[in-house]
């Protein structure tokens, strides 16, 4: 075999290009089919009983693992998505089923829920913001304690209360009770530490209640090598005060001496505490502690893994000893704010996420695919935090543009699109609704927004209900709406106009009457209506059914000099006159007086690239003049029509019948030439009516 060749560096870049272009492993797919079908795969049948998994089935930690952390993100992401009451009830017996890394989030999670896993040796247990959990949960996690190695209880403060001021013990089953019984003081938790969990090496206490004893909790745990106090009241204690005046990481690394993760971010205690610029390391920046420009950490035996300084003055030091540090001063710090702060310190997420903009939009962002990444992963996580949303969705808006989009794989721009449709679906705030809506603009439509075409239509014909909205939300969604139905198969068009988008288009043009005013909004409703009438009668008739003829006449009466507006009329209703059966309604007493001249039509009729509106404008003349030949045959002659019609026979572009009924109408024409005196008394007769 003949090694390959190390690739070139353009071949290097094409590959990292398609980064995150990977289909679904088929364990992924799998298993989401397998929770949306659970009766149906891997459990006992029958719709009312609770959920039992089938004698045969015995499932590894690498499947229960994967089962129960993508159950938790379709119930937070999917809203189709039904929750099962005695899902974790599948993993209550550890001779069938093995769970060792647990992510939960929410009040979804309940106390029973935990107390059936509580026979698994768990090794890793995250839960985030579950304040459904009481101090029943701090029981069933000694179940745990000879196993676990990382704990996350960030954002749990209810886990550290008893509820209804009494113990309870681990079976007990009183959670129904408590929620309808009256409401009465929860009492804080004393009795539960750490003691007797000789393994723990990654603690996440974040959101700790003011009430408990931190002290009490971490002095038993002497090898963590992470610990996360965000947002944690540091009460005056001896243990505290020391860690809090001789600086965090000094005082963690001395007393829990395998320390090599420090979070500072936000805090001042290290205010002040960089090394003055006359004895700062000169050369490269370096990540030796002894080079350290941030005083306290020059005693540190070896570089931190992490250290959080975002929020602080020292995130711009020269020589800062941490592998990973999150800040302000960079793109690799704001990227790594927004990766570490995410689910636990929202806030500061937020925050990194508006620098990461404003890196996008004004330098340049080097780390597109992980950037994307991480916006993606914090609009799912916080779908209700109002400032993630707005930035989030504004930060899309650049990384998605013409500047970055060469460098985007199909998988991930299709993630884009799923997380911005969720924020228009879940989240109906003005500026929300304007980014996603302009983010939707820098893809390619209708092509990759296919995927998701009925989702986005409903979505966009909902902004546009009301009777008033923004003005800027409502021009890019009609815009959005056009696009939408351009270059798209007949099927495609009956769908959405079935989702009531004729109607929708005809309520915008009928309140921009109202207000006399032909805007873009009024242009791009009247283009959405030849497009989604082209080829499809029952869209047609649904436009004659909604008063669309009398919007037409008025529109024209309204804006007589609005040439593109009635290119785009007009050529509605040349998709209208195909339909035979429909014809007759086109022809009205009301739509003939409207035609003082010709003009309109007769700017179609030159148009080869659009038969159909050529065919239409055709078609009108030929009525007009057939049934009004007094009135409209010296009108079309004085207007030049004949010579129009004539360069309309010569086209090899032009459809037979059209050319059929130009004939017929300068044979009428021509009539009116041999006998002028006749024609003048039309004329006459013609003006006196």
């Amino acid at each position: 075999m003949v090694p390959r060749s190390r690739p070139e560096p353009q071949r290097e870049a094409d590959m990292a290009a398609k980064a995150g272009d990977d289909p679904d492993s088929l364990m992924a797919v799998a298993t989401v089919f397998c929770l949306r079908n659970l009766r149906r795969t891997m459990c006992c049948q029958g719709a009312r009983s609770p959920l039992s998994l089938r004698s045969d089935v015995f499932l590894p930690s690498e499947i229960c693992d994967k089962l129960v952390n993508a159950y938790m993100e379709l119930v937070h992401t999917d809203s189709n998505f039904e929750p099962e009451e005695s899902f974790f009830q599948l993993f209550s017996d550890p001779r069938s089923t093995r769970l060792t890394r647990v992510q939960l989030r929410e009040d979804v999670v309940r106390d029973r829920d935990l107390e059936a896993i509580q026979k698994q040796d768990l090794i890793e247990l995250h839960l985030t913001y579950c304040n459904s959990l009481s101090s029943r949960s701090l029981k069933t996690l000694a179940c745990f304690r000879e196993t676990l190695v990382s704990l996350c209880l960030f954002g749990c403060s209810h886990i550290f209360y008893r509820k209804g001021g009494a113990p309870l013990a681990c079976n007990e089953d009183s959670e129904d009770e408590d929620e309808d019984g009256p409401a009465s003081r929860p009492a804080l938790e004393t009795d539960f530490s750490f003691q007797g969990f000789p393994r723990l090496r990654l603690l996440n206490l974040g959101g700790l209640p003011d009430e408990v004893d931190a002290e009490k909790l971490l002095r038993p745990l002497k090898a963590l090598t992470s610990l996360d106090l965000s947002n944690v009241h540091l009460p005056g204690t001896a243990f505290l005060t020391q860690w809090s005046e001789r600086l965090a990481s000094l005082v963690l690394y001395n007393r829990l001496v395998h320390l090599v993760s420090l979070d500072v971010s936000g805090h001042t205690m290290l205010d002040n505490c960089s090394v003055p610029p006359c004895e700062d390391a000169v050369g490269r920046p370096s990540t030796e502690p002894s080079k350290s420009s941030i005083a306290p950490l020059r005693e540190l035996r070896r570089p931190l893994l992490f250290l959080g300084l975002y929020d602080t003055s020292l995130c711009t030091a020269t020589h800062i000893p941490a592998y990973k540090v999150t800040g302000s001063k960079n793109e690799d710090q704001v990227l790594n704010a927004i990766e570490v702060y995410t689910e636990f310190r929202p806030e500061l997420a937020q925050r990194a996420i508006n620098q990461l903009f404003d890196i996008a939009r004004i330098q340049h962002c080097s780390q597109l695919l992980r950037a994307l990444q991480l916006v993606i992963a914090a609009l799912k996580c916080h779908k209700y935090d109002k400032s993630i949303q707005v930035t989030g969705s504004a930060a899309l808006f650049y990384l998605t543009n013409t500047e970055y989009r060469s460098d985007q794989s199909v998988r991930l721009r299709r993630e884009v699109i799923q997380v911005v449709l969720n924020g228009m679906e879940q989240y109906q705030e003005v500026t929300v609704q304007r980014n996603c809506c302009l983010t939707l603009c820098n893809f390619s439509i209708p092509e990759e927004l296919e995927f998701q075409y009925r989702r986005v239509n409903q979505l966009l014909l909902k902004i546009l209900e009301p009777a008033r909205q923004d003005e800027s939300i409502q021009r890019i969604a009609v815009h959005l709406c056009n696009a939408l139905v351009c270059q798209v198969d007949n099927q495609h068009k009956e769908a959405v106009g079935k989702m009531g988008f004729v109607k929708t288009m005809l309520n915008l043009i009928q309140k921009k009457l109202q207000d006399r005013l032909c805007d873009q909004v009024m242009e791009f409703s009247w283009s959405a209506l030849w497009n989604i009438t082209d080829e499809t009668p029952d869209n047609c008739q649904m436009f004659l059914n909604c008063r669309g003829m009398s919007l037409f006449l008025e529109c024209l009466q309204e804006f007589p000099d609005k040439q593109e507006l009635h290119r785009n009329m007009l050529g509605l209703l040349g998709n209208v006159a195909e339909v035979k059966a429909l014809r007759p309604q086109l022809l009205t007493p009301q739509f003939i007086s409207v035609f003082r001249s010709f003009e309109p039509i007769l700017r179609l009729l030159p148009q080869s690239i659009a038969p159909v509106s050529q065919h239409w404008a055709t078609w009108a003349l030929f009525n007009l003049v057939s049934v009004y030949p007094s009135k409209y045959c010296p009108l079309l002659i004085k207007e030049g029509g004949v010579t129009l019609l004539e360069k309309v026979l010569e086209l090899d572009s032009s459809d037979p019948e059209t050319k059929d009924m130009a004939s017929k109408v300068m044979e009428q024409c021509e009539n009116f030439k041999e006998d002028p005196m006749e024609t003048s008394q039309e004329v006459n007769s013609g003006q006196r009516g």
